[in-house]
């Protein structure tokens, strides 16, 4: 399990960093976007991958802790879930400003020649 999802991030972590290199702006958006959901899955697994526990401790006695799953990476994906739709629709509204000031899409606002 913990090779797929490295192999999950690493595939997420490169396409990301490629298209945030590429002149467009979408694609830099897409790119975020893919950077984004690679730490959200970085940051899910680093609560401990458990299958079939429950996430919180009961209070009816002292019990092992690592027999539970860690609440606390699943609050702070959810929180960066959040965080990140709110900043791609904040991209999205300036590159279309953009799009029509400059009448391009380029992230420098220029053409190439060709």
């Amino acid at each position: 399990m913990e090779l797929v999802y490295a192999l999950a991030i690493g595939v997420l972590t490169g396409s990301g960093v490629w298209l945030i290199l590429r002149p467009r702006t979408f694609q830099v958006i897409v790119g975020l976007a893919l950077l984004s959901y690679a730490i959200n899955l970085f940051i899910f697994c680093m609560g401990r991958l458990t299958v079939e526990r429950p996430p919180i401790i009961r209070a009816d006695g002292a019990t092992d802790p690592l027999l539970y799953a860690d609440p606390v990476p699943q609050a702070l994906v959810l929180t960066a879930i959040v965080i990140s739709f709110a900043t791609t629709a904040l991209f999205l509204v300036v590159m279309l400003a953009a799009r029509g000031l400059t009448g391009t899409d380029h992230v420098d606002g220029k053409e190439r020649d060709k």
